[in-house]
């Protein structure tokens, strides 16, 4: 890449999160609380993956309503509701 190159387009973001009360809904174990790590990222058919872990964990959980369209404002768009979502708890799932 050289100086006047557009950057490429990230296709994948992480980072942790609390979860606020009633945490998030995951397809595999039902609702998870705590300190998570958040993906969001794209799979091949270009719909967006969620997923999260309790920070440190090994397993990975599917955010319930996932995989989703991007939306127009993009993956960091995105992402940035899923943050938001879980910090507010409630058993949040992936924007719809």
């Amino acid at each position: 890449m050289t100086e006047g190159d557009a950057a490429p387009a990230r296709d994948r973001y992480e980072d942790q999160v609390t979860a606020g009360p009633g945490g998030a809904m995951t397809d595999e174990v039902g609702v998870i609380t705590g300190d998570l790590t958040v993906v969001t990222g794209l799979s091949a058919s270009g719909e967006a993956v969620i997923a999260v872990q309790y920070t440190g964990a090994d397993e990975w959980y599917t955010l319930t309503g996932s995989p989703v369209a991007v939306p127009s404002g993009g993956l960091a768009a995105l992402h940035a509701e899923v943050l938001e979502r879980l910090r507010q708890g409630g058993g949040a799932e992936a924007p719809r």
